[in-house]
């Protein structure tokens, strides 16, 4: 009896080393085989970019871009568009379509195109729904509502745009598939209005390409499905198809011997998932022999999908079981002294007055720079055997700067600046425009190798800073921002603590913390939180009456980062001693440094500065509140001192105008 299978080996969990082979194997001809044979393609994999960093970014792009990106897919009515796209993901994007481009025009002047062979084909495999349908629009274009109408708005690849001269094209380049939609039957709501237009313009091309017969022959899932099937064969509905996105479509069954790039926006638990994608671009389009009796090499160059050439797992060991720790808040500790009450925030209300915008660079929360260590501009891509190819981002860097403040500032326009009824305010734009092209020249700092139209790749988190840049009256944006509190339990407090973990814990002191215990995160040998924790109780009783550690609290600071909504859980909070004017004053401290982000924790130590402690210092029910940020633990004692001077002489409260409270009670 003969076995046939593809993969006859032990995959990652059997208890066996992943890749060993089934025992009764004799022979076995593997994909390595296939591919030194040449009866294959030849995968070609990231091994090398020019980012400072110690990983090779398009590689695990996973990793790189996972928390930048929803959990849930179109039915988790998560808001997250194309707009939103993290820019490593854009960027990743970016450089293999450069590479696509090149292979396209290279077979436009061959003798291929002459003979009516199709286009190669780009593939996008992402983890969910909602991922795909915002990498689709990005790639092919998407409707925009402007002033009552709806403008298609191009796709950024030009060669996969499904918008030309701003209208959709009669024959789409780029396709969204999904295997539940596929094998359910029936399209759900949501999936059939994400692929409206797709559909509609199948139909159309059905009715030209087979006379006497109507669209309604076929069935939207039977025509998608017919599409799917016919990418990269001549004369069929899928002939034009250049870019395919997908979710779990392409693991098997799928003969395209066309695709020629392959990009993974998921993860990749097992070489198992790793070979099925990367298999679906190792189908050669020529087995034509050349002079020497050879297949001429063909190459998929493969971005996102960890794939091993041999397989490098490691044995699996057992863990041993983490005692299980109770933290609470006592019931036999002073709450009247020890407790912590905070707002729950959730938004801004900020009363912009129609007033001449005026851009402040002055904080260093502005400023951006573009390096190799935010995003590599080259790629070095290889294979098993064959040659090697360099990925660039040559047609970005070629941008210029005008352009880019054209861009940026259209943005911020239609973000930032619409009326109480939506509305854009378009009398704004030349006043943004020079702003924008004063932040570009004064706030971003362009370094070795790169140029001004890579901010392309962040343009969410530069649209960010233009707006942080701008300020109101003279400046005066704290003394209209004020908080949105959750509709349902506003006030949070440290009473409510009790969960169990398996993190290590530092013992609080009976007299300073309402929570028995200090979970430590463990990521920096326990350091970090051990260390804060034990320097305030250090510090006198008439500075600190009592601190907490914020977990499980649920006080977070909501900000912006690269484009989305984001929650900041800070590490600290600490209530001062009374001053004797029975105001309650709270400090937030956060333990930053090395091991964070640099670039998020500025953006969200601004949102404290500047939005959240004004918000609810503004408000005046909430007590007197600031923010103290430690950027080394060691020194926590001494740096913690000035901010709790400064914040114990603060005797009085904002004081708000009776407009500004009845716009917070609206709020």
């Amino acid at each position: 009896m003969y076995d046939l299978s593809a993969t006859p080996f032990f995959l990652a969990g059997s208890g066996y080393r992943e890749g060993t082979l089934f025992p009764w194997v004799v022979s076995d001809f593997s994909l390595i085989d296939a591919i030194e044979a040449g009866i294959v393609k030849i995968p070609r994999v990231p091994v090398d970019d020019d980012r400072v960093a110690n990983r090779v970014t398009y590689l695990n792009l996973w990793q790189e871009v996972r928390d930048g990106l929803p959990k849930g897919g179109r039915r988790s009515n998560e808001q997250f568009t194309a707009t939103d796209l993290p820019g490593v993901l854009t960027g990743a994007l970016h450089s293999l379509y450069g590479s696509y481009e090149k292979a396209f025009q290279e077979r436009e002047t061959s003798e291929a195109s002459a003979h009516g062979q199709p286009p190669p084909v780009f593939i996008v495999v992402c983890s969910n729904t909602t991922i795909s349908k915002a990498v689709y629009d990005w790639i092919g274009g998407w409707d925009r509502e402007q002033a009552g109408h709806t403008v298609p708005v191009a796709g950024q690849l030009p060669l996969f745009s499904n918008v030309a001269d701003g209208r959709w094209l009669h024959r789409p380049r780029t396709i969204l598939v999904d295997a539940a939609e596929f094998e359910s039957g029936s399209l759900s709501p949501e999936f059939r209005r994400a692929a409206t237009q797709e559909i509609a313009e199948f139909k159309q091309e059905y009715a030209e390409r087979f006379p006497g017969r109507t669209a309604e022959d076929l069935g939207d899932v039977d025509l998608l499905r017919e599409v799917m099937n016919t990418v990269g064969k001549p004369g069929k509905l899928g002939e034009p198809v250049r870019c395919v996105v997908s979710v779990s479509m392409l693991t098997e069954g799928w003969d395209a011997n066309t695709v020629t790039h392959i990009l993974g926006v998921r993860a990749f638990g097992t070489q198992l998932l790793c070979e099925q994608v990367v298999g679906r671009g190792l189908r050669r389009r020529s087995y034509v022999a050349d002079e020497n009796g050879m297949f001429t090499p063909e190459y998929a160059d493969v971005y996102g999908v960890p794939f091993q050439f041999i397989p490098t797992v490691a044995a699996t060991r057992e863990l041993p079981m983490k005692p299980i720790r109770h933290v609470r808040a006592e019931p036999d500790r002073d709450s009247k002294k020890l407790e912590i009450t905070f707002p729950r925030v959730v938004g801004y209300h900020v009363e912009m007055p129609d007033a001449p915008l005026i851009a402040d660079f002055s904080d260093p929360g502005v400023r951006m720079s573009l390096s190799k260590a935010d995003l590599p501009t080259e790629t070095t891509m290889a294979g098993h055997t064959g040659e090697a190819a360099v990925h660039d981002l040559a047609r970005l860097k070629k941008t210029r700067g005008q352009h880019v403040a054209y861009h940026l500032a259209s943005l911020v326009l239609e973000r930032r600046l619409r009326t109480g009824e939506g509305d854009v305010r378009p009398w704004y734009f030349p006043q943004l425009l020079d702003i924008a092209r004063d932040w570009l020249r004064r706030c971003v700092d362009i370094r070795d190798d790169q140029a001004i139209g890579l901010i392309l790749l962040r343009e969410a988190e530069a649209v960010e800073k233009v707006w942080q840049s701008i300020s109101w009256q003279g400046g005066a944006r704290e003394r209209w921002v004020l908080p949105v509190l959750r509709s349902v339990d506003p006030i949070g407090t440290t009473a409510s603590v009790d969960f169990r973990t398996t993190r290590e814990v530092y013992v609080t002191r009976k007299d300073r913390c309402q929570v028995n215990l200090v979970t430590l995160d463990g990521r920096d040998g326990n350091a970090w939180e051990r260390s804060v924790a034990q320097s305030i109780e250090s510090l006198p009783n008439d500075q600190v009456a009592a601190y907490v550690r914020n977990d499980h609290l649920d006080f977070f600071i909501p900000y912006e980062h690269a484009g989305r909504s984001r929650r900041f859980y800070p590490d600290f909070l600490v209530k001062l001693a009374d001053p004797g004017d029975k105001i309650t004053r709270t400090l937030i401290v956060e333990v930053s440094g090395g091991r964070k982000s640099q670039i998020e924790a500025a953006q969200k130590a601004w949102a404290i500065r500047n939005l959240w402690v004004p918000a609810v210092n503004n408000s005046g029910k909430h007590g007197r509140w600031s923010f103290c940020e430690l950027r080394d633990p060691t020194t926590a004692k001494r740096d913690l001192r000035p901010a709790i001077d400064a914040l114990l002489e603060l005797r009085g409260l904002s004081a708000l105008t009776d407009t500004a409270r009845a716009d917070e009670e609206d709020a």
